[in-house]
């Protein structure tokens, strides 16, 4: 009887293996992988900036659209076991409640001129009881830190709250203080010194608001809405002279 030899394939197999897998690895380039991959990365985040883009640019049209492809109610649910004599008595109730607010709110609003300052906006209101009389720009504070020394510093910032005029003066004279002589790199004199006083850059008129801030006229009109001054508020030329005319001593002034 013949006997048949079994042929042993798997020293080939693996050889096969091997020899794919070394071919795979020669043509691996990872500069060609790195470049399709921040290829892709930049086309999907380039694609992702244009529709974020477009839904800001779109959402309130898209909004509409939503809301007119809803179906309508054109009517109102009553529901049937409610009692009307009890919502007519709250309803009652409620519109006296508001009746009173309103007056207490009315209690408090000036009956003279009074002036509201918006810093974050850097504009000014006008106001005659609830009616705006004059709208106009002014700068306030810049928030601006100056150190003189370790014990000595200023932050140019307007106050806020409310406030009302305790002076209004024509043509008036800047009384300097230190901040002023270390702002621009010279000694600070006496406190009675002339050289502490110095006029025609406040404008025509100002307002004492106190702790030495004014509602003045400036020089540097170009920074009008602007945060730059030293706390004061400044206004133009015409602004002031409304403001000036319309109030006096004991008017309400209100800064946030």
């Amino acid at each position: 009887m013949k006997r048949t030899v079994r042929k042993d394939f798997r020293p080939q197999t693996r050889e096969k293996a091997r020899l794919e897998l070394e071919s795979a690895f020669d043509d691996y380039e990872p500069e060609k992988t790195e470049k399709k991959l921040g290829s892709a990365l930049f086309f999907g985040l380039l694609f992702g900036l244009f529709a974020a883009f477009f839904v800001f640019l779109y959402s309130p049209d898209l909004r509409d659209a939503l809301f007119r492809l809803a179906p309508r109610e054109n009517y109102l649910r009553v529901d049937g076991a409610a009692d009307v004599q009890l919502y007519e008595k709250e309803l009652a109730r409620t519109a006296k409640t508001v009746q009173a607010k309103q007056k207490k709110i009315a209690a408090f609003i000036p009956r003279e001129p009074w002036l509201v300052i918006d810093t974050s906006g850097n504009q000014i209101f006008l106001m005659q009881e609830d009616q705006l009389l004059h709208k106009g720009v002014c700068s306030t504070g810049s928030y601006v830190l100056l150190r003189a020394s370790r014990n000595k510093q200023w932050i140019f910032r307007t106050p806020r709250g409310q406030f009302r005029v305790l002076n209004k003066m024509r043509k008036p004279v800047w009384y300097m203080p230190d901040w002023a002589f270390v702002e621009e790199g010279r000694p600070i004199p006496p406190r009675d010194s002339p050289l502490r006083y110095e006029s025609g850059v406040l404008g025509d008129y100002a307002l004492a608001l106190g702790d030495g801030y004014l509602i003045h006229g400036t020089l540097y009109k170009r920074f009008l809405g602007m945060p730059v001054t030293h706390g004061c508020v400044r206004l133009g030329d015409e602004d002031l002279e409304i403001v000036a005319k319309n109030m006096g001593t004991g008017s309400k002034v209100f800064i946030y």
